[in-house]
């Protein structure tokens, strides 16, 4: 049974402090997700990955299959019943492309950045996930970008695509940290990491997902409903940089999602 409510704070961008719920979740609520939420996910991911498949052929800009991304993650987040609140959105200029750095906590990072950022983007992601059934096909198919983050040099004909994207003025999601964390901490970054936001001169904007480690760690099928948070920082200007500024930057960007995030 689930027990007690314990309350946890972290600081907001403010300054103010923000209490998230932390629970002791038991036997039930495992019970609840490994016979309804985990095969709804999967179910959902099945349909929604066959049926954009077709599309896919059709979709010259990547467009039809982000509404397919977008639908599937929106549904998936309204079964897993964890509230989502939002904070500095409105610093935003939609209009320009940006680079968002995202903290890697949880599987449920990318269906949350689908549900709730109001605009179209494309993920710089692992090879590794190509191997994921469905999943990888959709990644190759919807305009997603390949990067080897750690050897950015590696991947030539991705960073063209991608530069050329972000020149297009579509905005690049990145995971600095290069995967998930298996403590809840923002992990250090990769020295790769903001390469393709200095060549294309495009601000950096940091996003801090709370609750989303607690909402489902690695290697656990336990999913743990909460509310949830997205912290949308100050944009960081790239203008004028060079790839010797690229470990400043870096840090510069991780000591302000450790702000939002409250770390």
């Amino acid at each position: 049974m689930e027990n007690s409510t314990v309350t946890e704070t972290r600081p907001e961008q403010s300054g103010a402090t923000s209490p998230i719920e932390t629970r002791n979740y038991g036997i039930l609520s495992r019970l609840r997700s490994y016979f309804f939420f985990d095969p709804l996910i999967w179910g959902y991911t099945i349909v929604f990955g066959l049926t954009s498949i077709p599309f896919g052929f059709f979709d010259k800009n990547g467009s039809i299959l982000h509404a397919f991304a977008r639908a599937w993650s929106k549904t998936i987040m309204k079964t897993i019943l964890s509230p989502m609140r939002i904070i500095g959105l409105e610093k935003i200029d939609p209009t320009k492309p940006h680079v968002y750095a995202v903290n890697h906590g949880s599987a449920f990072d990318i269906p949350v950045l689908y549900a709730y950022l109001p605009f179209q983007f494309r993920i710089v992601f692992k090879k590794e996930l190509l191997s994921y059934p469905i999943v990888g096909g959709h990644l190759k198919r919807s305009g997603q970008v390949c990067v080897d983050q750690q050897h950015p040099a590696r991947s030539v004909a991705s960073i063209r695509s991608a530069f050329k994207t972000l020149r297009g003025g579509m905005p690049l999601v990145i995971f600095p940290e290069g995967g998930r964390t298996s403590d809840g901490r923002i992990q250090p970054f990769l020295p790769g990491a903001f390469f393709l936001a200095i060549k294309a001169q495009v601000d950096v904007v940091p996003i801090a997902l709370v609750g989303t480690y607690e909402l489902l760690p690695m290697n656990t099928y336990h999913i743990k409903p909460r509310p949830l948070e997205m912290r949308v920082g100050d944009p960081i200007a790239t203008a004028g940089l060079t790839l010797r500024d690229l470990e400043q930057l870096s840090d510069r960007v991780r000591r302000d999602m450790s702000v939002l995030y409250g770390q």
